[in-house]
């Protein structure tokens, strides 16, 4: 039966009542009349009447609208429990709601995506994962790494009803098994190709246990091509004399020496140096002709077939005799030790720093003699004096005058992450002392500043204090200055984004770039067209150009007549620009770069990499801070983009900034990004709550306040802010500090909006604006900025009053 149509037995129900009541009304009309024509006319009325009523009302029966039950969050744990995978679910707020076995196996219910327990690359990458699945209904990051070595790949998918939920994917990411990827090749092309050169192939484990094993093996081992030796002892395989010539066990003392050579089976790219103990060997064993190994001195062609192979492998690899000379090095290996191009050298020693010659002839000398075994031995080459490197060293037999093999890999890349994850450490950690002073700072700052204001209440122009006041405010606001630069290059300022066009911020500060650079400067502006916009500050966005204009005034000044060049330019990059770019840290997207070019001194490649630091200056004592340039790439980091400087000693420095193009969500109007709050006049007075821990500060706002007609309650801590709340005290507004000991601001006012839901509150904090909301998490409050003025602090707490009130 369809749904929304009614039984079988109710339709014949409605039927009857419907029949009888029209027999009815036929015998009325009958008995009124006594005429037939009469009663036949009424019932054919009655009849089309009914055919009309029938067909206006008949329609298809409407389908039951669906009704979706409350979610039941058990039922989803046990339908995404999984061996295999971790898998979570959040709301909007970024909170945990659901998690599977797994994942709180691996991260704990204490730890909601994105935040996870993973170094602070792979928690940038999975915000921006996170970011794009809201946005696009779906975000991924190929790897993210713990400090206890797990990677991990990360789905996030935009999911729910109204799209009110991100699933979390998370998926070990396992290194790839050389060995399993090798073993095909044992038997195919490549294997059948060695084999009829004279090559068998084997893959040995470090216990001596033969894991796999080519036809051509198979057939010289054991007489059948087609034999499993996979378990067995590859030393039973074979025979070696007294005078170390290797042959085949099952040919005997008879058969043809053969020359054995083994390769680790290792990344290439991967750091460290090789455990042999753990490590599974590719065995290549070569036919040689009689008294190779057994103290012959003619080879036969196999071993050219050996160097002929060994020139094409991508591992650094070379071979020496016993007195130490070199007989042959690939390309990979020449390469790795810096002297790519050239011929091998005499000798292995020739390679490295005199300082290590001696251990390295000594440890030449000691794998070629004694028994075959491996080794690594750490030297410095020539080419890179100051990193070293592992030289890997093995004694082979059977490869004729050969005696020792010699492994060096290219760490080049690899010694340039280092640095780079070194600096990028260094730099994160100034950045949070620099931030975490700063904060601290403000406070001091912040009653400097109340108490410059509060006595300059009491005095006027031309008294003998009125000077001193002023100068001891005007340096505090210098001190500020340079806080708020310190908090710049830690990215915990408070910026105030808008969708602006470079070449309007331009337009705006050109004008006193003329300035600043002077008259023997030529300024030149340049721009490109169908710009994309950008979200940023743009006062702040003046202050990168300014400074870069003044950087490049000043190392123009330090040639000659100080005359120069001075070019700006803005650039359309696009995602395909940035492709080609091959650039592995900014992501491939649409970009709007720009170019801050001079003709001055230059920069020495050894402070190139330091010029981002705070404090590192090449100027002269007194005349720089350094913490111009560390200005700046705070300001462009915090922005969500990107710097890069490139300088030639005595030809000039490019510096460019790529900030990314701002797409508008839908129904987004364009223009600013940030609400502005109307500021109000508010003369009402009220009730105040005056929470902070730092006495001074403390003081200054409590009289700032009161001067200005507020009844103010003052507390040390959130304790005794809670304490008096829970008293019954009523207020008009709280003004609290947001880092306090014990109870801190936010825990306070969450307790206290559980007593009064409608109570606006003011946090006073001298951290970025941004940071705060985003790890506090509460609505409908406002933020005072430290280091602030009596008058700040007034105007602040009337505009608040004023909004909740009104």
């Amino acid at each position: 039966m369809s749904p929304g149509l009614p039984a079988p037995g109710a339709r014949l129900s409605e039927r009857l009542v419907l029949g009888g009541a029209l027999l009815a009304s036929l015998i009325l009309v009958w008995l009124a009349t006594r005429q037939l024509v009469a009663l036949a006319a009424f019932a054919g009325g009655l009849g089309a009447f009914g055919a009309v009523v029938w067909a206006l009302t008949r329609r298809a029966p409407k389908a039951p609208e669906i009704e979706y039950a409350l979610p039941d969050w058990s039922v989803t744990v046990t339908a995404i429990d999984r061996t295999d995978a971790a898998i979570a679910v959040t709301d909007r707020a970024g909170r945990l709601v659901c998690a599977n076995p797994l994942y709180e196996k691996w991260f704990t219910a204490d730890h909601a995506p994105p935040r996870l327990p993973v170094d602070n690359a792979s928690l940038e990458r999975l915000a921006k994962a996170g970011r794009a699945a809201w946005r696009d209904g779906k975000g991924v990051v190929d790897v993210i790494e713990s400090e206890q070595g797990g990677r991990w790949k990360v789905t996030a998918l935009r999911s729910g009803r109204g799209d009110d939920y991100l699933v979390w994917t998370v998926t070990a990411v396992t290194p790839p098994d050389l060995v399993a990827e090798l073993v095909p090749y044992l038997d195919g092309k490549l294997g059948r190709a060695l084999s009829q050169a004279g090559f068998s192939l084997a893959i040995v484990d470090p216990d001596g246990k033969v894991r796999a094993a080519s036809s051509g093996f198979a057939q010289r081992a054991a007489g059948d091509a087609g034999a499993i030796l996979t378990g067995q002892e590859f030393t039973a395989l074979l025979r070696q004399d007294e005078n170390d010539k290797i042959t085949w066990a099952r040919e005997g003392s008879k058969g043809a020496p053969l020359s054995l050579f083994y390769i680790p089976v290792i990344d290439p790219d991967a750091p460290g140096s090789v455990d042999y103990e753990i490590t599974p060997s590719l065995i290549l064993l070569a036919d040689h002709g009689v008294g190779i190994g057994g103290g012959g001195s003619e080879a036969t062609a196999a071993v050219p077939h050996l160097e002929a192979l060994l020139s094409q492998l991508p591992l650094g690899l070379a071979m020496a005799d016993r007195d130490g000379r070199m007989l042959f090095a690939n390309v990979a290996f020449m390469r790795a030790a810096g002297r790519e191009g050239d011929p091998p050298p005499t000798y292995p020693t020739d390679l490295v720093v005199q300082e290590d010659k001696g251990p390295l002839s000594d440890a030449v000398r000691r794998f070629a003699q004694g028994p075959a075994a491996s080794g690594d031995i750490a030297v410095r080459l020539r080419s890179q004096p100051e990193e070293p490197v592992n030289l890997s060293l093995a004694g082979v037999r059977g490869l004729g005058e050969a005696a020792v093999l010699l492994g060096l890999t290219d760490t080049t890349e690899e010694t340039r992450l280092k640095r780079q994850v070194a600096q990028a450490t260094k730099m994160q950690a100034v950045g949070q002392l620099a931030g975490g002073v700063a904060h601290d700072f403000n406070n001091v700052l912040t009653a400097i500043l109340g108490i410059c204001d509060l006595m300059l209440l009491r005095h006027t122009p031309g008294d003998s204090d009125y000077d001193d006041i002023q100068q001891i405010r005007a340096n505090s606001n210098r001190a500020a200055s340079l806080t708020r630069q310190l908090l710049a290059f830690s990215r915990q300022q408070t910026l105030r984004p808008e969708v602006l066009q470079l070449p309007d911020v331009l337009s705006d500060v050109s004008h006193l770039l003329k300035r600043l650079i002077g008259e023997k400067i030529q300024l030149v502006v340049k721009h490109d067209r169908d710009l994309g916009p950008v979200r940023a500050d743009p006062t702040q966005l003046e202050q990168v150009i300014v400074n870069l204009a003044v950087n490049a005034r000043d190392a123009m000044q330090m040639r000659g007549d100080g005359s120069g060049k001075l070019t700006m330019a803005t650039r359309k990059v696009s995602a395909a620009d940035v492709r080609a770019m091959r650039s592995a840290i900014m992501p491939q997207t649409d970009y709007t770069a720009l170019i801050v070019e001079d003709t001055g001194c230059g920069i020495a490649p050894d402070h190139l990499g330091k010029i981002f630091e705070p404090f590192f200056t090449t100027k002269e004592t007194g005349k720089g801070t350094g913490l111009g340039l560390s200005t700046v790439y705070g300001i462009v980091k915090q922005s969500g983009g990107f710097i890069f400087a490139d300088s030639e000693v005595g030809r000039g420095t490019k510096f460019t900034v790529y900030l990314p193009v701002y797409h508008a969500a839908p129904g987004e109007s364009p223009g600013k990004a940030v609400k502005v709050e109307e500021v109000r006049e508010w003369s009402g007075g009220g009730n105040v709550l005056l929470v902070e821990d730092e006495d001074m500060v403390r003081a200054v706002a409590e009289r700032a306040l009161t001067r200005a007609g507020y009844s103010v309650t003052p507390a040390s801590d959130g304790d005794e802010g809670l304490e008096i709340v829970r008293s019954g005290a009523q207020f008009d507004l709280i003004v609290s500090d947001v880092v306090m000991p014990a109870l801190d601001g936010p825990s306070m006012v969450r307790e206290i909006r559980k007593l009064d839901p409608q109570i606006p509150v003011l946090f006073m904090s001298g951290y970025a604006e941004e940071q705060l909301r985003k790890e506090i998490d509460i609505t409908d409050v406002r933020f005072l900025p430290k280091p602030f003025t009596v008058q700040q602090i007034t105007e602040k707490v009337g505009a608040v009053l004023a909004a909740a009130k009104g």
